[in-house]
């Protein structure tokens, strides 16, 4: 074993992330503002663990105060969140604010900016209205994307003095890609084709905000968090590269080329119009997604992806899915996240890093999550009750020091956020495995307790310096 200390430059953020279905509750909620999550929920119950969803959360709304005091006491400089955009409205079309929602939010920018830390927000984190969905099919239409941007407008009309860190989306490829794509979530619709819309429509959607921002001249600046999952090939056989470049061409470049660069990969359209993935757009919209780029990036990071060549040929009767071209591989003797099931290999920042600084114009960017999900964490509790997260430690460890690392070679990064500031509800799995430095106790009506990894995040926020232990010795 051997000791490595890293510098953490004093504008580093040190921060932790979560969204409002996620933590805030349906407290306040009134009648038609559901959100597809809380469709989904409402229309499936059964899939999510132990009977747990978006209803209480962790009840965020109402206790924002006593967690923005935990968020100081945890020593984050920032606190990434969403606005839920069918809570935000009570018209969608007419884009009708919904005043007591509003207020909540203006309490709660200014309560952390009293206590010191920077919000940073994003306009949707799933979170799209549910009566879009049942009425236009959500981001299947253009009139969506328009009714976007008209609710982004009063967001920023309301907020542009108290936020200047804005985000279109979290993770725009998810929902799409688990509904439509894969089929594994209500309303279970296999539809490449409708897949694909939902991408050029989220690509545009952001475009549009960030014209109208910057039309606007609002302090600050928009982006986009994406979570591309960094994609090895089993080996450097020519046939697992291009399984690889493949499956990075239609999960991680759709979005960052096009939101970067300002236009998708050629062999994007060449493929899709292969296989008769049929998506509209125009030139007029591929014209505007390439004068507004994003300003940064928020990445999330968890684990590697590994792919090799199919084995087997695809089925001629199913419709095309992207798994025409890869298989997943696993590779022998990971080591493994066994709450989770994820590959845990922290040089996936590193080689993220080193891919937008050659690939992507070194445009600024941050990692916006970042975390370790455990299930049953309450054996890890010591005598005084606290949960020694030892392990969630030692993770965050690892990954904060290659991205340090990165940083130090050049990297335009500027962050490293947590997943998450308190344990919260994660679409079907909910508290199961819990990612907080904060314990959400659901038998003590949602008591809060720090736990160790809390303490120690504040004592590095404190030090400014990175001290870990890297087994790197010959056995």
């Amino acid at each position: 074993m051997s000791t490595k200390q890293i510098a953490i430059p004093k504008d580093f953020i040190l921060g932790a992330a979560a969204s409002a279905w996620q933590t805030e509750g349906w407290s306040g909620k009134k009648a038609g503002q559901d959100s597809w999550l809380d469709l989904w929920y409402k229309n499936d119950r059964h899939v999510w663990h132990n009977g747990y969803g978006p209803a209480v959360a962790t009840d965020f709304i109402n206790r924002y105060r006593e967690d923005v005091a935990l968020m100081k006491q945890a020593g984050l400089t920032h606190y990434r969140t969403s606005i839920n955009w069918s809570r935000f409205l009570t018209d969608y079309e007419n884009a009708t604010v919904d005043e007591e929602y509003a207020a909540y939010y203006d309490a709660l920018f200014d309560e952390m900016h009293r206590q010191g830390i920077e919000p940073m927000i994003c306009l949707e984190h799933y979170e799209l209205p549910g009566v879009l969905l049942e009425t236009y099919g959500g981001w299947g239409s253009k009139h969506v994307v328009e009714l976007f941007v008209r609710y982004a407008e009063k967001v920023f009309e309301r907020y542009h003095t108290k936020v200047t860190h804005w985000f279109s989306f979290n993770e725009p490829i998810v929902v799409q890609t688990r509904v439509y794509l894969d089929a594994l979530r209500w309303p279970y619709e296999q539809n490449t084709s409708t897949w694909m819309q939902w991408n050029h429509h989220k690509v545009l959607a952001t475009a549009k905000v960030v014209k109208l921002f910057r039309e606007k001249g609002y302090r600050g600046s928009v982006g986009c968090i994406l979570n591309p999952e960094v994609t090895y090939p089993r080996s450097r056989a020519s046939h697992d590269v291009l399984a690889a470049e493949m499956y990075d061409l239609f999960y991680n470049r759709v979005f960052l080329d096009p939101l970067v660069h300002g236009h998708y990969p050629q062999a994007l359209f060449t493929l899709l119009e292969q296989h008769q993935v049929s998506w509209d757009y125009t030139p007029e919209e591929l014209a505007l997604i390439a004068d507004n780029t994003v300003d940064e990036l928020g990445i999330n990071l968890y684990y590697p992806h590994r792919v090799k060549a199919p084995s087997r040929a695809w089925h001629p009767e199913t419709p095309f899915h992207p798994a025409y071209y890869y298989e997943p591989f696993e590779l022998p003797g990971r080591r493994m996240n066994k709450s989770r099931g994820w590959e845990i290999y922290p040089r996936i920042i590193y080689d993220m890093a080193m891919r937008i600084k050659n690939d992507y114009r070194n445009i600024r960017w941050f990692v916006a999550e970042s975390g370790m999900g455990v299930e049953n964490e309450a054996q890890f509790r010591n005598r005084d009750g606290i949960i020694e997260d030892n392990y969630r430690i030692d993770f965050i460890s690892e990954h904060l020091y290659y991205t340090l690392l990165a940083r130090e070679e050049g990297a335009n990064c500027h962050g490293y956020m947590l997943w998450a500031f308190t344990d919260n509800v994660s679409p079907m799995n909910a508290f199961k495995n819990r990612y907080g430095l904060i314990e959400i106790d659901l038998e003590d009506n949602r008591a809060r307790r720090a736990k160790k990894s809390a303490t120690w995040f504040r004592q590095l926020r404190d030090a400014r310096v990175l001290t870990l232990c890297i087994d790197d010795e010959w056995k």
